[in-house]
């Protein structure tokens, strides 16, 4: 090897992966693959044996912690400039699996003793109002990812079975990073299986008995996006998933079931022992 060009390599090695251009600093192009939070998910996220919903390893989080650690600084690396610069499925990907990531940390900061992500919050502060890491050059906290820049920014709807709040209730937390070149079907893909866990959604004594996620976040899923502009749009859409019975599917897709909500279970998504 040319004794300058493992000069080189071996600077761009010591500094984290940063490229030096003569005058400035350049910082290395973001892994929009994101393969280091990918790896992580492959490794302590399981899918149950109906696929609709999955369990996290945190013990196994918390052994990697360090390599968690290594992609939650790197998410917070990210400048504001870089970030706007890139294009809206990058963004999407990019804030939910932020989302996802900084709340396996938020968990670890307390398990295995808790029950609940709701302990880790306050009378005063929920846990998704904690500014516990930084985000686009800011103290942020979760609702910020959520509710000030995914929910007001795009127009999508399927984020809700995307963005997962650690909790039995909540869609499922993929075994897999979101990325821009996926993100359509990943996000149907996480739509279909979250409508299809009959304990969470579901057709019931002659009407939908839906999760409590579509009574806070109604509003979403009737702003027409995917072509829906009710509630009961989205129901017909997912109609087989809903029920196995031809005369419920039938009566989805006409509109014509009663919704109401079902409680939503609070319980850690931790993997059984």
């Amino acid at each position: 090897m040319n004794p300058s060009h493992f000069r080189r390599r071996t600077l761009l090695t010591l500094l984290g992966g940063s490229m030096f251009v003569p005058g400035t600093w350049a910082q290395a192009p973001f892994d929009h693959g994101f393969t280091a939070w990918n790896t992580l998910l492959k490794k302590h996220v399981r899918w149950l044996p109906d696929g609709t919903s999955s369990q996290v390893d945190y013990r196994g989080f918390a052994a990697d912690r360090g390599a968690l650690k290594t992609v939650l600084d790197g998410m917070s690396a990210v400048p504001r400039a870089s970030f706007d610069a890139w294009t809206p499925a990058q963004q999407m990907a990019f804030l939910i699996n932020a989302y996802n990531a900084f709340t396996v940390e938020l968990i670890l900061t307390k398990y295995p003793d808790l029950k609940s992500i709701k302990e880790l919050g306050s009378l005063l502060r929920s846990p998704w109002k904690q500014q516990f890491f930084s985000l686009l050059g800011e103290p942020r906290h979760l609702d910020w990812i959520e509710h000030e820049q995914l929910r007001p920014r795009y127009p999508e709807p399927r984020i809700h079975a995307a963005v997962n709040c650690a909790s039995i209730g909540c869609p499922a937390l993929r075994d897999e990073a979101f990325t821009a070149a996926k993100l359509e079907p990943q996000l149907e893909d996480g739509m279909r299986r979250f409508m299809s866990d009959r304990s969470r959604n579901r057709v019931a004594n002659g009407r939908v008995e839906a999760s409590a996620i579509f009574k806070w976040f109604r509003e979403d899923f009737e702003k027409g996006h995917l072509g829906l502009n009710r509630l009961e749009d989205l129901f017909a859409r997912y109609a087989t998933q809903l029920s196995d019975k031809p005369e419920e599917q039938a009566k989805l897709r006409e509109r014509a079931l009663p919704i109401t909500h079902l409680d939503y279970d609070w319980a850690l998504n931790a993997l059984s022992n």
